[in-house]
């Protein structure tokens, strides 16, 4: 469980600072039924692509329909739950290589 948290948090700060470095995200975007539609699953894959590509993150995050609060908020769901953070870090882990 330390671990799922260490990897959350760690991705956290990665898909941040690339938001951050990028500029800004799309004001308006209606993007929360987005987020609850990824599966842990999907946001493991997508948070372990940031990882390896932090400077495409904004692109990443828009593509999957998402910004960096909704992105944000999915993963803090998803750190809550013991079992979706197993099925995260699982993806996560399976993603990255």
């Amino acid at each position: 469980m330390r671990q799922a948290v260490t990897t959350l948090t760690i991705l956290l700060v990665l898909a941040l600072s690339a938001c951050q470095k990028n500029g800004q995200t799309s004001p308006g975007s209606n993007t929360s039924q987005t987020s609850a539609r990824l599966s842990p699953e999907e946001l493991g894959e997508l948070g372990a692509k940031i990882t390896k590509s932090p400077k495409h993150a904004e692109e990443m995050l828009s593509g999957a329909g998402l910004t960096e609060s909704s992105f944000e908020t999915a993963i803090r769901k998803v750190a809550a739950d013991p079992e979706a953070s197993k099925r995260y870090a699982a993806a996560f882990k399976k993603a990255k290589g």
